[in-house]
């Protein structure tokens, strides 16, 4: 099996801590480890050999990517020359490392946290079974709903897979709808899930796939493969940006070609404060005597608490006092402090944008 690692994208969500120059998959926010390094922990050598993963990510990251992972095989490290989202990224992966065409590949996002590890291993095990057979299905991880939730895209199940324990097939996909289409996605008749972005399939059915869906991306990415490292970010530029669900997957799961196993793994994709709040508490809740947090406050670093409830605080190098509050965020990154009501996740993108584009004062 080839592991390939999306380490890209922004975590603006997760900003002031979440920067450009920083994002969201190289920093330790659960733990001594960063996302990406504990994406690696999960697979190596659990499920793969430290020689069969790659990293696709973007240029600008690739010292952090060898500093953060020093075990990854130089070779295996794929550095986009400009961003181009994740159909790129993934087509990139799967025509320039030379691997056999029979082989599976697993793509895993760089930023999620999986709390059950073995479990998870063992699921991705199920999922390559099913994708290795000869015109097997292109395989996504579906993850049970807890609500109408926005941000996430969903998967709407139809009939199961024969002779593979809880696979169905996917009907359709569902790119995060709103509020009241997610409720009556989660009311329908049939079973649904949100969209994990986990996916494994056979490198060859991928590319029959990209051929169908998305041929011009395939196209321009192997004219850059095959121009050399010297031309490939100006093949690379003509590349349409848009993400893999779009370019592949959706119009495979029109023609029946992709199944889903559900993940019952501890699965968070860590997309807000308010997610990185509950994966704490979690943590916090597990650790302390008969399974029960003790506070109302969760997160790092020197902080002390009175009376809050459903807050987090991430300390840095000073203490951080609360009193009294509720569902609120105070994240200390040193040259600013955001203090946040918890669901205010779209308005701390907003910030983010405003402080990069200097329109917030930082004097």
């Amino acid at each position: 099996m080839l592991a390939v690692i999306l380490a890209g994208g922004g975590g603006t969500r997760l900003w002031p801590l979440s920067r450009p120059e920083c994002p969201k998959p190289f920093l330790s926010l659960v733990g001594d480890r960063t996302l990406l390094q504990r994406t690696w922990d999960r697979i190596v050598p659990g499920l793969v050999d430290a020689a069969d993963v790659a990293v696709v990510t973007d240029r600008r990251y690739a010292g952090l990517v060898q500093a953060q992972l020093p075990a990854l095989c130089a070779d295996m490290l794929l550095a986009e020359p400009v961003a181009r989202n994740t159909a790129a990224a993934v087509a990139l992966a799967a025509t320039s490392l030379g691997r056999p065409n029979d082989e599976v590949m697993v793509v895993l996002p760089a930023d999620h946290l999986v709390a059950d590890e073995p479990a998870f291993r063992a699921l991705l095990r199920r999922a390559a079974a099913l994708a290795a057979e000869a015109h097997g299905p292109l395989v996504t991880l579906g993850i049970a709903p807890d609500g109408p939730e926005t941000g996430f895209g969903y998967i709407v199940a139809g009939d199961p897979v024969s002779g593979h324990e809880g696979a169905v097939a996917v009907e359709r996909f569902t790119e995060k709808p709103s509020a009241a289409e997610a409720r009556i996605l989660l009311d329908g008749p049939a079973p649904v899930a949100w969209n994990a972005g986990i996916f494994l399939w056979r490198i060859d059915a991928l590319l029959a796939a990209f051929q169908t869906g998305s041929p011009d991306i395939l196209a321009d990415v192997r004219a850059g493969v095959a121009a050399g490292s010297a031309e490939l970010g100006a093949a690379y530029a003509r590349v349409r940006a848009t993400s893999i669900d779009y370019a592949v997957l959706e119009p495979a799961a029109r023609e029946g070609r992709v199944a889903m196993l559900r993940a019952a793994v501890g699965w968070s994709d860590l997309g807000s404060w308010s997610s990185l709040r509950t994966a704490l508490a979690e943590r916090d809740a597990a650790s302390a005597p008969g399974g029960t947090a003790a506070s109302g406050v969760t997160g790092s670093g020197p902080r002390a608490d009175l009376g809050s409830e459903r807050t987090l605080v991430l300390a840095k190098d000073r203490p951080i006092v609360t009193i009294g509050l509720r569902d609120v965020i105070v994240v200390d990154a040193g040259d600013v402090i955001l203090v946040a009501a918890a669901g205010a996740s779209q308005e701390v993108k907003t910030a983010a944008e405003r402080w990069d584009a200097g329109k917030i004062a930082k004097g």
